[in-house]
């Protein structure tokens, strides 16, 4: 036992992609820089946590009040008992958010306590939740927001001088000929192509039936197949993935915003998706991770941890990964500073594979300088109003 002695959150930002960079044009009316949200928690041993919540790029400010408004109800307590924190926030919380911004925030603190009781023991965080039943894991490189031909030839070199076979690319329902051009152009460096959809946020979503015209007219055009489709539902559309998947060859997968384990079990239990993405800093921690693949396991589904967060969740779904028996994981590509130093050698890459992080705790480095360095930025909030980055007609993807 070591009791919790203090709480603070921490807003952090820091140059992220280039002021070119498509998502930068559509989702950063302030420019490239990007925000995360953390909770530092001190134990009474001097030990301290770290956890992320991915609210905090979208709404840091919530973010931060909302930890302030938890922290009363966790000083004194037992810093080791993870499960009886979350619960103790989940009576704070769940009346007005059972669902929502306050998960991110559940998620942050008790992936800062995980990390704090495996420090303390000496331990990674993995080992709490579980043996992993393998020292590395598969990866796919997570990119492709691209609007040019070059831009596309640079990340699969990136991909191929690291090993990595699988390429996640964004694309809409219209974009049939890019696609096609890029399961071509990436089939000559061995890449297999994933399509995010980017439904997540679509209300209302595409029909099933112009996913189904997308995936008909890239086949039309080439013999080399997607591998999965991503979001390419709505999330308020479970339905509509389960008619998906018995209409098209690529895996239908999603889930990454989903922010509790009962309803991610319970789209397992209906055979919503092929494998499910779970998000450690979104749907309540690592140990909310481990019941995705606790039920995952009993339906033969697969699980894919999402990772585009901050450092410290990348960690957090990382070690969920390990812990959980996964097999594939996701690399992000978007430079960003702030989380190259706070990873540092935690996140080892080795042909193509991700190297079991045996480190005490999640194997972030945080200091003063670091925090000093990327100061919060109030303009470094990502808009979910996109703008229009006037990308080219589908006929450049024609041309030689």
């Amino acid at each position: 036992m070591s009791k919790i002695k203090n709480i603070r959150s921490l807003l952090l930002s820091s140059p992220y992609a280039e002021e070119g960079h498509p998502e930068i044009l559509e989702c950063f009316p302030n420019g490239a820089k990007r925000t995360i949200g953390m909770v530092e928690i001190t134990l009474e041993n001097g030990t301290k946590g770290l956890g992320e919540g991915y609210l905090a790029v979208f709404a840091p400010r919530v973010f931060e009040s909302i930890v302030e408004l938890c922290t009363p109800y966790l000083i004194d307590a037992d810093g080791f008992d993870i499960k009886q924190r979350v619960r103790d926030l989940c009576r704070v919380c769940d009346y007005w958010s059972l669902q929502g911004a306050a998960r991110h925030v559940i998620s942050a603190v008790e992936i800062a306590l995980a990390d704090a009781k495996a420090k303390s023991l000496n331990i990674p965080v993995h080992k709490l939740y579980g043996d992993a039943k393998t020292d590395r894991m598969e990866m796919y490189g997570s990119g492709g927001i691209c609007d040019t031909k070059e831009h596309f030839r640079e990340e699969l070199k990136q991909l191929s001088e690291l090993g990595i076979g699988l390429y996640k690319i964004r694309a809409e329902k219209d974009d049939i000929i890019r696609t096609a051009w890029i399961l071509e152009e990436a089939a000559k460096h061995g890449i297999r192509v994933g399509v995010d959809m980017c439904q997540n946020l679509a209300d209302p979503p595409q029909k099933v039936k112009e996913v189904v015209d997308y995936v008909t007219g890239i086949q039309n055009l080439t013999d080399q197949e997607i591998i999965f489709l991503e979001e390419s539902i709505g999330p308020a559309d479970p339905e509509g993935f389960k008619a998906l998947r018995r209409c098209v060859s690529p895996k239908v997968c999603g889930g990454e915003i989903i922010t509790t384990p009962t309803e991610m079990n319970e789209r397992i239990r209906s055979q919503v998706y092929d494998f499910v993405q779970p998000d450690a800093s979104v749907i309540g921690g690592i140990g909310a991770v481990m019941e995705v693949f606790e039920q995952a396991n009993q339906m033969n589904t697969e699980v894919v941890v999402h990772a585009w967060g901050g450092p410290v969740a990348i960690m957090a779904s990382y070690h969920a990964a390990f812990a959980g028996g996964g097999n594939l994981v996701e690399f992000p590509m978007l430079d960003f500073p702030l989380g190259d130093e706070m990873l540092g050698e935690s996140k080892a890459i080795l042909n193509g594979f991700l190297l079991r992080p045996d480190g005490a705790g999640l194997g972030i480095t945080f200091n003063d300088e670091i925090e000093n360095k990327y100061r919060f930025d109030e303009t470094a909030v990502y808009s979910c109003k996109t703008l229009d980055r006037g990308k080219p007609p589908e006929s450049y993807w024609e041309e030689n």
